[in-house]
């Protein structure tokens, strides 16, 4: 009876879908990171996805997306991006490399005439933050432009007299305003905005419906609101204008869409294999020192295994995500207050992923 028992339970194993045998094994220890993280529910909290093989294993939201209508977050809520939207930005500036239309290795001036110092500062230096251009987020005006709609002409010219940090390629050091200038350029060189660039020729490629250029006006569904967490507890988030993170950090989506995302530059739906592989290499700076970033992406690893990571964080929000390609592991965490930053928590989320998603 014993063994008739195990072979029905082994016959009804492999009946169960493919995707739901590692969504069993990851759900446990996954829920505990979570509500560990994120011991009060009625708070703010994130949404969390793992794939495998481009399928979702894994998905969760926990907390509120709207405080005052009590709201929970779904699996469907849109979050703000925050520096994400670099990786956006660093492929687009790929494709239209692809294309013939910019290279890489060009000098600033040869789209931005008269740029300071910018014969020497390559589009390679803005993408891997080695150009030593001043980070418009750490001047001291940042306040008085912060609420204010901008051009991206405008948002050059606010940091574009300031003194450099060091000489183009002498170091690594993140920097918001090189991918202010990426985006300018994107505009220069394609004739269409960023905003209607990422949309018609990344967004719509992949299929990313729930994806936008960030608004507060403009009627999003499902939109997570975003919050600060102060002494006397949450608060909505402080007012930006979108014009001023820009290509640097103003694009909205999903965990869902971020896989779409994700799968996209897999298939080679956006770019040539051998045209992306270039976000996803480390360079090297004058000296010959290797940095550990790529154009639009970390180049690091956890537990000995190769992976590609970014995360984001803008008044009210904070994101993460991390990709394994040798396992094709992809984990996103989406959070609405930027009092919860889920980078830590999904890399400890990927190590277990990595450990319990054996590669077929």
């Amino acid at each position: 009876m014993k063994f008739l028992n195990l072979i029905l339970a082994a016959l009804l194993l492999n009946l169960l879908p493919v995707n739901q045998l590692p969504a069993q094994v990851l759900k446990a220890p996954l829920d505990s990171l979570l509500h560990a993280a994120f011991p009060d529910t009625s708070g703010p909290g994130g949404v969390f996805l793992v794939a495998k093989n481009g399928i979702p294993v894994y998905q969760r939201a926990i907390g509120k997306g709207n405080l005052e209508l009590n709201i929970n977050l779904t699996t469907e809520s849109v979050f703000q991006l925050g520096s994400m939207t670099k990786q956006f930005t660093a492929i687009a500036i790929l494709m239209l490399d692809e294309q013939g239309k910019l290279k890489v290795a060009d000098p600033v001036t040869k789209y931005i005439p008269g740029y300071p110092a910018g014969d020497s500062i390559t589009l390679h230096h803005l993408l891997t933050h080695t150009s030593g251009i001043k980070d418009f987020t750490k001047m001291k005006g940042i306040g008085d432009i912060a609420q204010k709609e901008m051009t991206p002409k405008m948002m050059v010219d606010f940091f574009k007299n300031e003194p450099a940090d060091f000489k183009p390629g002498e170091k690594f050091e993140y920097n918001n305003s090189g991918y202010v200038l990426l985006g300018y350029i994107i505009e220069l060189v394609s004739g269409e905005t960023y905003e209607n660039f990422i949309e018609q020729y990344i967004f719509k490629k992949a299929g990313m419906t729930s994806s936008c250029y960030a608004s507060d006006r403009q009627l999003i569904r499902n939109r997570a609101d975003g919050y600060h967490k102060k002494e006397q507890g949450y608060v909505n988030k402080t007012v930006i204008s979108y014009s001023v993170p820009f290509s640097s950090g103003a694009l909205m989506s999903t965990t869902e869409d971020m896989l779409k995302w994700q799968n996209a530059l897999n298939q080679n739906l956006l770019l040539e294999a051998e045209t992306s592989n270039k976000a996803f290499r480390k360079y090297a700076l004058n000296n010959a020192q290797e940095i550990t970033y790529g154009y639009g992406w970390h180049i690091k690893e956890i537990n000995g295994r190769p992976d590609r990571e970014h995360g984001g964080s803008i008044f009210g929000f904070k994101s993460m995500g991390v990709y394994f390609p040798e396992e094709d592991i992809y984990v996103i965490g989406l959070s609405n207050c930027d009092c919860n930053s889920p980078t830590q928590l999904v890399r400890d989320m990927a190590a277990i992923s990595l450990k319990l998603l054996k590669k077929p």
